[in-house]
């Protein structure tokens, strides 16, 4: 059924298309215009006709223009293919003239409405003349009428005037008289002028030529819009000051220059003056900017002010923003394409009564000062703002806000990073790992530059690779710059790339090596096997020491005769025994030069001294000494040379040992000293070092 229906339609639809774009009879016509244009050759004699139509170029149209007394005398017709047509002075009387137009082609004929006049009212004079303006503080114009010179009266005439170079006419109708002045123009303004007029009787004639009239020169009115471009940051000694000009209604001359006053931290004022000539400005937007070159540093506040021949505007101050005091508080929202730039905000849930406006500003990264760079003022009740430029793709633009106070502060309250068009960033500049250990590593980098990132980085992505169990993929915060690899193997090499990754997709990989480090556990066996080594080597000294103690009692040799002990020296002893005193070794001096020798005597040695029994020995030279027992005395000797030979042989066994104070001890050192002077004994310390009796009777 549905079908059926469309069918049905479609056959209407082609029977009666052909007939609505069928070609057919002329359009209607409009009622012939008629005038006796004055002056000239014509000079007030020939009817001039015209009319208008929509011809259709495809089909020819011809043309009747037909004319009649009222008092239905024989008309007359003019057969053309124009639009418009001269009634000859013989063919028409004075009085009042009937006259149409005809249109007929192929298809058929359609008229025009008779439009009736008398012909002695349709005289059309040349243009006034529109003469130099007279007025000084106003713009107005005059002009001369041709009327006089045909003998008729003055009729009713028509202004209309623009600002230079401007589309619009603005028109005043049916003014009496031959001048005219403009209401508030603009100063120093270029104007343009025409006029036209009727005499009476007659019509209205042709506007005249433009007549080109300057108005006068008044002192600027205003205040400039003053901002300052920073870049990227919001250092004041980084920023340029930058102003728009004036437009033509608040300039009200010729701008001459500015004058910018610069106020510093130590209150000293500077005052520039730059000419329009020196200031650097280019249009941005269908605005012009200036930049004021010099630099901002150590500046708190600044104020320009614009001046013409007349005058000069209100100064505009502007306070440079103090490091520190900036917040971070109202988030933006962007919406950004190649042409337009949309940015929203929400207003603080506590309004100040000293916020005075809004400013929002774009600044494209990397562009020198001045370029790239545009702002907005509104007011604070406003929550939005509109740009619209050409904004390239790619490149980012930092979009900023910020409130101004009545006292002219500025506030930074939020930037964030927007644009165009996003695509995938470059390689990440510096990755590297500076921490290796069995089971993880560190791993470090560079961020991707501002203006290489080509687009909001959401977040890096590390790949982990070591060839045998896959990989680990890792997103990692757009903030951070190191992460902390875990759960590696040990001993295992790795290959790690990095990547920026945007709504584009990923960037470029950079990529870096490594292998990890043995166990800890295998690590921490090394000193332990070490410690162990070390033990068995001592010991395996301390036995050999001892098997050579066990020999030297048999063979008359051990390494115990070559260790020196300080307690067997005799100048040690010494010494003991003047520390032992109560009060004079407080008085011995820490440095002695010229310490006290001991008197080298050479006691020969006999060989039963060498030998543990008490049998007798003979000694290389054939000496020997008889060993008498018996008697008291020699009960006390023997006694004392056992126990001289006890204190040797611990002395042997402990050679470094600490030295002992105590009274006993020095007693039996006493008793071991008074018997080695009877049987010429010597100590260890004195063996080792002295020279024996066979030793110095050989040399």
């Amino acid at each position: 059924m549905a079908t059926l229906r469309t069918r049905w339609l479609l056959s209407i639809l082609l029977v009666n298309v052909p007939h609505c774009f069928a070609p057919g009879p002329p359009d209607a016509l409009s009622p012939p215009e008629c005038c006796i244009p004055c002056g000239g050759e014509n000079n007030c004699a020939d009817i001039h006709c015209s009319w208008d139509t929509r011809p259709d170029t495809h089909i020819p149209t011809y043309y009747s223009l037909h004319w009649e007394p009222a008092n239905n005398e024989e008309g007359h017709v003019i057969n053309g293919t124009s639009l418009s047509g001269i009634i000859l002075r013989k063919h028409f009387p004075r009085g009042e003239l009937h006259v149409w137009v005809q249109a007929k082609n192929q298809y058929g004929s359609n008229k025009s409405e008779e439009a009736v006049f008398d012909t002695a009212n349709i005289n059309k004079m040349p243009p006034p003349n529109v003469p130099l303006p007279s007025y000084e503080e106003s713009l107005g114009v005059s002009w001369e009428s041709s009327c006089d010179e045909h003998h008729v009266s003055v009729g009713v005439c028509d202004v209309r005037y623009r600002i230079k170079d401007d589309h619009i006419w603005l028109e005043e109708e049916d003014k009496v008289s031959l001048s005219y002045t403009v209401d508030d123009p603009q100063p120093a303004t270029d104007y343009e002028f025409q006029v036209r007029c009727s005499c009476d009787p007659g019509v209205k004639s042709d506007w005249s030529d433009i007549a080109e009239i300057r108005s006068t020169e008044k002192a600027p009115v205003g205040e400039l819009d003053v901002w300052r471009d920073c870049g990227i940051s919001q250092a004041s000694s980084d920023c340029v000051l930058t102003w728009k000009k004036l437009p033509i209604s608040q300039a009200h001359g010729v701008i001459l220059g500015y004058e910018v006053r610069l106020t510093y931290n130590n209150d000293t004022v500077k005052v520039v003056n730059v000419s329009t000539a020196e200031s650097n400005c280019w249009l941005v937007l269908e605005e012009t900017q200036c930049h004021f070159t010099s630099s901002l540093k150590d500046a708190s506040s600044v104020s320009v002010s614009a001046y013409n021949a007349l005058g000069a505007t209100v100064p505009s101050y502007l306070a440079m923003p103090v490091p520190g005091e900036e917040k971070n508080g109202e988030a933006i929202r962007l919406k950004m394409s190649e042409e337009n730039l949309t940015v929203s905000w929400d207003l603080p849930s506590q309004p100040s009564d000293n916020l005075k406006e809004y400013v929002v500003q774009y600044k494209q990264a990397g562009s020198p000062p001045g370029r790239g760079f545009h702002w907005i003022k509104v007011n604070k009740s406003q929550t939005a703002v509109f740009f619209k430029g050409q904004y390239e793709w790619y490149k980012p633009y930092q979009v900023s806000l910020f409130t101004v106070s009545h006292s002219s502060k500025v506030h930074h309250l939020s930037s964030v990073i927007g644009y165009s068009l996003q695509g995938t960033p470059s390689r990440v500049p510096s990755f590297q790992v500076f921490s290796i250990a069995a089971t993880g590593g560190t791993m470090s980098w560079e961020s991707v530059p501002l203006c290489e990132q080509n687009g909001v980085i959401l977040y890096y992505q590390i790949i982990v690779d070591d060839g045998v169990d896959g990989q680990n993929v890792y997103n990692v915060s757009y903030k951070s710059k190191t992460f902390k690899l875990q759960h590696l193997n040990p001993e295992q090499d790795y290959e790690v790339r990095i990547r920026a990754v945007t709504v584009a997709g990923p960037g470029a990989n950079e990529t870096v090596k490594f292998k990890t480090k043995q166990s800890e556990d295998i690590a921490y066996l090394i000193p332990v096997v070490l410690g162990i080594s070390f033990v068995v080597v001592i010991c395996a000294v301390v036995a050999l020491v001892c098997v050579c103690r066990g020999e030297n009692k048999l063979g008359h040799q051990c390494f115990y005769f070559k260790v020196p002990d300080a307690r067997n020296s005799y100048i040690i002893r010494h010494m003991k025994h003047q520390i032992n005193e109560p009060l004079p070794w407080i008085c011995i001096a820490v440095y002695e030069p010229d310490p006290t020798l001991s008197l080298l005597e050479v006691v020969e040695i006999q060989p039963w001294a060498f030998e543990s029994s008490p049998e007798n020995s003979s000694d290389p030279d054939g000496l020997t000494r008889p060993v008498v027992r018996g008697g008291q005395d020699d009960q006390r000797e023997e006694t004392v040379t056992e126990e001289c030979h006890r204190t040797d042989r611990r002395y042997g066994r402990e050679e470094y040992s600490k030295m002992i104070d105590s009274d006993e001890e020095r007693d039996r050192e006493e008793d071991c000293w008074s018997s080695s002077e009877e049987g010429q004994s010597t100590s260890g310390y004195e063996k080792h070092f002295m020279p024996t009796a066979l030793e110095v009777l050989e040399v």
